[in-house]
């Protein structure tokens, strides 16, 4: 039977929590990660009806895009939808797990799926995020070299953009001396030792380090390996913010915005005025992409898609893209179906549901 916690790590290797912004609170939010999940309710948001259909299918675990405990609680009276979604949860065992902004900044996350739905082609990412990435440097006798390399790699080491197994090696000469509790790989204790050593480089991301280091210990062939971890300041190209894509034959500006709105089931878009272009190369954001203007005119695109702009940050665009809200829950309402396929590739017998619950608080008349 599996636990909450199986599922959690499922997610957690697939959008890291080290992914997320410093003002989110991803993560399992009530419940205990070692209770036996029963089954799995998938949403955008976590609302009391979410929680009601949890009960009703018998499943004790809830995921949602959005955390339902997003800033700190000073009490629990049920005053607030909050407060009243908590307290049902708890009440019935019900564990709720928030995947936030570190899914949004995943490369294979929110935003490419909204690529997907739209039919979008090579794909970047808009904003790339730094310090996501460090250098690992050990020293190994090189007839370990292939051996430890390869684990390493197997641990996620090496990836540097569209390439894989990334590494540098340079030969010299290593010295150590074991005191009398030592037992040396080479050489002896007590004696002082020079041995030809492999100097290994390998680039890996930072979520990765827990996992990669304790694989290096396990393989290393000595007692007590030398390595080094550096922080590195490139961006990630695979992490960050937002995204860009192309359409492979251009769309004039009408046929993309209907394109937008039935493919994202909105029911209006707002948008700047039309520019009498056609619609190549479209920046995307879901969610509150407002930060992300400036990237998305930097980059040459010809449409900005994202949610929350204001009445004032409409003016900012000052022509020189179509901007298009569809709406928050618009851009994001296919989060859950990442969540699907994330978890059924990990665990296909396992009971997992997508919540028929509408959370989208915003109708139109």
């Amino acid at each position: 039977m599996l636990k909450i916690k199986d599922i959690t790590l499922c997610l957690e290797a697939f959008a890291p929590l080290s992914l997320q912004e410093s003002y989110d609170n991803s993560g399992l939010l009530c419940g205990n990660p070692e209770w036996e999940a029963s089954g799995a309710l998938l949403s955008l948001d976590c609302t009391e009806a979410v929680v009601d259909e949890a009960i009703e299918t018998g499943f004790n675990l809830i995921i949602a895009h959005h955390p339902i405990l997003f800033s700190g609680l000073k009490k629990i009276t049920g005053s607030t939808y909050v407060e009243r979604t908590l307290i049902k949860a708890i009440r019935h065992n019900i564990a709720i797990y928030a995947c936030h902004t570190n899914l949004d900044n995943t490369k294979q996350g929110v935003n490419q799926k909204i690529a997907e739905k739209l039919g979008l082609q090579d794909l970047k990412v808009l904003l790339p995020k730094s310090g996501q990435l460090r250098k690992l440097v050990t020293f190994v006798p090189a007839s370990h070299l292939d051996s430890l390399r390869e684990t390493l790699f197997q641990q996620g080491a090496g990836h540097i953009g569209n390439y894989d197994s990334c590494s540098f090696t340079q030969e010299g000469t290593g010295t150590f001396r074991g005191n009398a509790l030592s037992k040396p790989f080479l050489g002896n204790p007590m004696e002082l030792s020079q041995e030809k050593e492999v100097r290994l480089e390998l680039i890996y991301e930072t979520a990765h380090e827990k996992s990669l280091l304790e694989a290096l210990k396990n393989k290393h062939p000595y007692e007590e390996p030398a390595f080094d971890c550096y922080p590195i300041s490139n961006n990630h190209p695979g992490i960050g913010s937002g995204m860009l894509g192309s359409f492979e034959t251009a769309l004039d500006e009408v046929e993309f915005l209907k394109l937008l709105k039935t493919q994202l089931k909105a029911a209006c878009i707002r948008h700047t005025p039309l520019l009498n272009k056609v619609i190549k190369t479209v920046a995307f954001c879901g969610g509150s992409g407002r930060f992300l203007l400036n990237q998305a005119i930097a980059r040459k695109a010809d449409a900005f898609v994202t949610a929350d702009f204001k009445y004032h940050d409409f003016f900012d665009v000052e022509g020189k893209l179509l901007l298009a809200d569809p709406g928050h829950f618009e851009t994001e309402q296919f989060t859950p179906e990442i969540f699907y396929g994330c978890i059924l590739n990990k665990f296909p017998k396992f009971a997992i549901r997508l919540s028929k619950i509408n959370t989208n608080p915003i109708h139109y008349f």
